[in-house]
């Protein structure tokens, strides 16, 4: 299993918040040789997500602690539905439970509300991706967690791509062809160019400037349509701004190849899953 670097240090972030001291109370109450067996039980209709770095939590704490997983992130479950098992030394299992849970909550529920907005584009040619709008160091987890759920990830940094945002455009004069020109001769051949507009006028400014991509940022589904059919094939279109479940699928019946939605990392609601441990 590899998870990446980030992700390594943001679990013995986790487990100093929680264990810097250690847990007293399972030292005080629990042999230190008593066995215990645990079930982590998904509660709530949903799509699973974090089982690999729950797996990780549980090595770090103790690698005499045994996980199981019995189901791929990406799942669909059923409430109630045991996902995982863990075996081990009982204060282990009782010290890696909080982190466990706190990661397969908020991962499960980001998978779990990104399958939601992904339904509601059956049929459509639009796709869903993430955005930059994530979590403070929980970025590689919580954009995997929007793949778990059927959606697309956008830029994972400020080095993945060239996106000309309005505050790139005011330093600038808000001159869109010249910024795109100015950003082709900067940047390898091999990076794509989008560039935020907000009108039909920024529109056409992005196709003369020969933008890859085209974002169409808060814009009415009237002037989504006119600038769907005024860009035709010369670039792709992506729909931004207060996407919700209520307006996704109307957005997406405007013929936007994309539709960007910060609401599924910033937004998402924690699945309820427990650790129960048998009697």
């Amino acid at each position: 299993m590899y998870l990446p670097q980030s992700t390594q240090r943001l679990i013995e972030l986790a487990l100093a918040e929680d264990l810097s001291g250690g847990d007293i109370t399972s030292a005080s109450t629990i042999p230190a040789d008593l066995l215990a067996h645990a079930r982590v039980v998904v509660k709530a209709d949903g799509i699973v997500a974090g089982l690999d770095v729950a797996a990780a939590v549980c090595a770090a704490v103790d690698p005499a602690l045994q996980w199981q997983a019995l189901v791929l992130d990406g799942a669909h479950v059923t409430a109630p539905t045991v996902v995982a098992r863990l075996a081990g030394p009982a204060r282990s299992v009782l010290m890696a439970e909080r982190t466990v849970l706190n990661f397969m909550q908020r991962l499960s529920g980001i998978a779990t509300l990104t399958a939601r907005y992904v339904r509601e584009l059956n049929g459509t040619q639009a796709r869903l991706v993430d955005t930059r709008k994530t979590t403070p160091g929980w970025r590689a987890l919580e954009k995997a967690a929007v793949r778990a759920g059927g959606g697309d990830n956008h830029r994972f940094n400020l080095s993945d791509g060239i996106l000309i945002k309005d505050n790139h455009l005011a330093l600038g004069g808000h001159d869109v062809a010249g910024a795109i020109r100015r950003a082709r001769s900067y940047a390898p051949h091999t990076v794509k160019i989008e560039v935020e507009v907000e009108d039909l006028a920024g529109v056409q400014a992005a196709l003369d400037g020969a933008a890859d991509i085209i974002m169409l940022d808060n814009m009415s589904l009237e002037m989504m349509r006119a600038a769907v059919a005024l860009v035709g094939d010369r670039a792709i279109t992506e729909a931004s701004g207060g996407i919700t479940l209520a307006s996704i699928r109307t957005v997406a019946e405007t013929g936007v190849k994309l539709i960007s939605c910060g609401a599924l990392t910033h937004s998402a609601v924690s699945l309820d899953i427990s650790l129960d441990i048998a009697s």
